[in-house]
């Protein structure tokens, strides 16, 4: 059996451009991608923490170190400058390889730089 899990994760991005006439797409700084191990053209989930919007679209590169974050085509109306996004992909695995699986979880401050990177969510607490 196969199973989906988090591959990787920018965790509350800042949104620096929404261009609703741009083709479609998010365009992210290539070093974020890369810090991330997302591939341009990779499908990703967006998931807005301002607004609760939540969208599926492609990663496309942005100038390395410009720190852009930009939501362009339809999806620019689901996400305004300044709205802090957690950016996924995910990959497919067979299941018994699922518990060695870690997921590149890089944390972001609201100028996009890191601030620091894990390979696992603490348990949550009750």
């Amino acid at each position: 059996m196969q199973v989906t899990l988090l591959k990787a994760k920018l965790h509350r991005a800042c949104t620096t451009h929404a261009e609703l006439d741009y083709e479609g797409s998010c365009a992210i700084d290539s070093d974020l991608l890369d810090a991330a191990g997302i591939f341009p053209y990779e499908q990703i989930e967006i998931y807005n923490v301002t607004n609760g919007e939540r969208f599926s679209t492609y990663a496309i590169s942005a100038e390395a170190g410009s720190r852009v974050i930009s939501v362009n085509g339809a999806a620019a109306h689901k996400a305004g400058v300044g709205d802090r996004l957690i950016i996924c992909a995910y990959g497919r695995m067979p299941e018994g390889e699922a518990s060695a699986h870690k997921p590149r979880l890089i944390y972001l401050d609201e100028a996009n730089q890191v601030t620091h990177t894990r390979n696992a969510i603490p348990v949550q607490a009750a």
